[in-house]
């Protein structure tokens, strides 16, 4: 009877246990969902610096009559390189945005101040 009484106590506190153990995972779960709400703006932020490169690099390709065929070949790259520069998928290499920067007839200062906007 008495070793009958423990058990369900023992069996109340693992109860117990669990439910206080599910109610801290939910609330970091909370907080870690707001957090990332919260960071939205950030995230939109660095979308659109990398929108904006894109942008002002197929702005002076297009200026200087230019196809996406002829810069990759002129700066040994892939026409998808380009491509991907241009719509924000990645970013060219240093070497390769001061190529496109003499290409284009621009300094690459003023293409950073271009995007920096």
């Amino acid at each position: 009877m008495v070793i009958a009484r423990i058990v369900q106590i023992i069996n109340l506190c693992f109860i117990l246990v669990y439910i206080v153990g599910g109610v801290y995972l939910f609330i970091l779960v909370v907080r870690a969902l707001k957090k990332y709400l919260s960071s939205g703006e950030q995230r939109s932020e660095q979308k659109k610096i990398k929108k904006s490169l894109g942008e002002s690099l197929k702005d002076h390709r297009i200026r200087c009559k230019m196809t996406q065929e002829f810069v990759a070949e002129r700066i040994g790259v892939s026409r998808q390189a380009v491509s991907k520069w241009e719509n924000g998928t990645s970013e060219p290499s240093t070497t390769n945005f001061i190529a496109l920067a003499k290409l284009y007839g621009v300094k690459a200062e003023e293409l950073l101040a271009e995007i920096s906007d």
